[in-house]
């Protein structure tokens, strides 16, 4: 099992590069998986009937949505943990303090250590292309496989911190006027 990216030699056109052809990572696209199909293989790993599973799959959605709406960081079984929250600008006075103020609302997760030890043992093969498209080099990952997950702790793999890490109990987002609660 490896993650399949692909490095397109493309023109630059802003930037301290702009004018130069320069080599630009991206993952190569996988396809969704559906609902069904998920259903389908957990069924059979688990040992349990479709239609059991998708009962437990559709009553744990529910819950999940119905905990984290009131506020909760609900864990997600061998996934690791899920919570709301927001972006918001930061007023000096109380008296502004409006929800006119909130730029966007999150869905925060924080994977467990076991899903990041995964991903840091995953092998990453890298298919390079030319400006024409035409493969010219495959090179396959020896790096050390630091694993960002969102928190801005790259790598720390509890979470919790807050502060710049936009970890479980809040901090700001470590950029300008806003805040993440």
């Amino acid at each position: 099992m490896a993650i399949r990216i692909k490095a397109m030699e493309r023109l630059q056109k802003i930037g301290k590069h702009a004018g130069t052809y320069r080599y630009q990572m991206q993952p190569e696209l996988y396809s969704t998986l559906s609902q069904e199909k998920v259903i389908r293989e957990a069924a059979l790993r688990s040992g349990v009937s479709q239609g059991v599973m998708q009962a437990c799959w559709d009553a744990a959605g529910e819950v999940i949505k119905a905990w984290a709406t009131e506020g909760h960081s609900v864990a997600l079984p061998g996934l690791g943990n899920m919570r709301f929250g927001l972006s918001a600008q930061t007023v000096a006075d109380v008296n502004d303090v409006k929800s006119s103020l909130i730029k966007t609302r999150r869905i925060i997760f924080t994977p467990a250590v076991e899903v990041k030890d995964e991903l840091k043992a995953t092998q990453v093969q890298i298919t390079c292309y030319d400006r024409n498209g035409a493969v010219i080099r495959r090179v396959t990952s020896t790096d050390d496989a630091t694993i960002d997950d969102g928190t801005g702790t790259s790598g720390d793999n509890n979470g919790n911190t807050g502060g710049n890490s936009g970890g479980n109990t809040g901090g700001d987002n470590g950029g300008g006027d806003g805040m993440q609660i």
